[in-house]
C-alpha cells in the first residue's frame, strides 16, 4: 500500500531523521522521537498528526 508523503520539506526531513534513528537501534519510543522532531524541524500541530499516524501505522 502506497503510503501519501506530504509536501512540506521539513516533516520529509523528519520522516528520514525518525527512521534513520529507529534502524539505527535508538532505544527512544517512537513518540519520544516524533516530540524531538517536531521541536528539532519546527512542525505544524497538523503534521505532528501526520508523523504519528504515519509512525503508528508502520511497523519495524
Amino acid at each position: 500500500m502506497a503510503t501519501i508523503m506530504p509536501e512540506s520539506e521539513n516533516i520529509q526531513k523528519a520522516i528520514k531523521w525518525i527512521s534513520a534513528s529507529l534502524e539505527d537501534g535508538t532505544n527512544q519510543p517512537k513518540h519520544m522521537l516524533i516530540e524531538k522532531a517536531v521541536f528539532k524541524f519546527d512542525l505544524s500541530p497538523k503534521d505532528t498528526e501526520f508523523l504519528m499516524g504515519f509512525f503508528s501505522n508502520h511497523k519495524k
